[in-house]
């Protein structure tokens, strides 16, 4: 009999969470699609189509976004529904705990946020860089990621030729992309031993990224105590190319949840700062968490017998916690992006936090 319940809650908890994502799904993205109309208004180049299709590749990352509040709103609507049946309350009198009869809910959640950050996650990913290439050249009056940085590029690589431990630090000017090529101007690149200590400069007028180097043109090469040394076109080792360079500056959303790892630690061997991604990537690990804490707040808030009264202000402050929990979130993800919080206590605090409230205000109600 307690399995026979598990499950018809279970099978009533999933169908209201789906349709509450989906409705939330549909109309966020109602919206964006109203906003690139209008952005798109003054743009020929940019069509109905193409802003149709903006909008639908941006669908998965708006639905993983939203599955937390979907998680939320649909619990309370499934476990209001079920009490105001008294179908709960039937279970209740017959002695089945709501411990019980909420450990299937609570997997369902658990296992709805697993399969975001495992499978949804990397599919939003690819279609949200999709759509970013797309709103860059189309709507965007700017040249992308690049083109914020001034055409400017700071990075720091591993550099083993002269040193085991040796690192080069390259600042390269007019930086443009070039079908898959990313060429530099006035190219200055330092060359450091393990201690930091300077071995040698090299000045060029051009740097080339290619296929595991950086091609550099008209360079002469600088050492202490010696004149400088013209060498003409030499090759720079590098493990970055285009792709990750770009990257570096896109949104860590664009990023996969099971490339993150490796491209964090890329980022922090050539320079560039990994405190969006390593955030992002823990953001990411926390969402069944995030999700199984929404499950057991929407049960903790609408399982009140309705002859009791105060139903709707028990549902309206449910929805508040859970609004709360979202702003508690992401005022800690801006300690975590200000590097004032670690990245993993930005990520799992707010989660955490929100899941021992829940706990507290379940025993109440149950056993207080």
């Amino acid at each position: 009999m307690a399995v026979t319940l598990s499950l018809y809650i279970a099978r009533q908890f999933l169908l209201s969470v789906l349709a509450m994502l989906a409705a939330l799904a549909g109309i966020v993205s109602l919206f964006d699609l109203i906003e690139l109309l209008r952005r798109s208004a003054t743009k020929p180049d940019a069509t109905f189509g193409l802003v149709t299709e903006i909008a639908g590749l941006r669908l998965p990352f708006v639905a993983m976004q939203i599955l937390p509040f979907a998680v939320l709103l649909g619990g309370i609507l499934a476990f209001w529904r079920l009490t105001r049946s008294s179908e709960l309350i039937v279970a209740r009198a017959a002695g089945v705990s709501a411990w019980q009869f909420l450990a299937a809910p609570l997997l369902c959640a658990t296992l709805l946020g697993a399969l975001a950050t495992a499978g949804i996650s990397p599919l939003a990913s690819v279609m949200l860089a999709r759509a970013e290439v797309l709103d860059n050249a189309y709507l965007r009056t700017g040249g992308g990621p690049m083109a914020l940085q001034g055409g400017q590029l700071w990075l720091r690589q591993s550099d083993r030729e002269l040193d085991p431990a040796g690192v080069a630090i390259l600042h390269a000017r007019g930086v443009t992309l070039r079908g898959k090529e990313l060429v530099g101007r006035e190219v200055s690149v330092f060359r450091l031993d393990g201690a930091d200590r300077l071995l040698s400069r090299i000045e060029s007028t051009r740097a080339t990224l290619g296929r595991g180097y950086w091609a550099l043109e008209d360079a002469r090469r600088m050492t202490a105590d010696h004149l400088p040394e013209p060498i003409g076109a030499t090759r720079l080792p590098t493990d970055l190319t285009v792709g990750r360079v770009q990257e570096s500056f896109a949104s860590p959303d664009t990023l996969s949840v099971w490339t993150l790892p490796n491209f964090i630690g890329l980022l922090e061997r050539s320079g560039f700062s990994a405190i969006r991604h390593r955030l992002h990537f823990q953001a990411l690990l926390a969402l069944p968490l995030l999700c199984g804490t929404m499950a057991l707040v929407s049960a903790g808030f609408s399982m009140r017998a309705t002859r009791r009264g105060g139903v709707a202000r028990m549902i309206g402050s449910g929805v508040a916690a859970g609004f709360a929990l979202f702003v508690v979130s992401k005022v800690a993800e801006e300690f975590g992006q200000s590097g004032a919080l670690p990245a993993e206590l930005a990520a799992w605090a707010p989660a955490g936090a929100g899941l021992m409230l829940a706990v507290a205000l379940l025993l109440h109600l149950e056993d207080g």
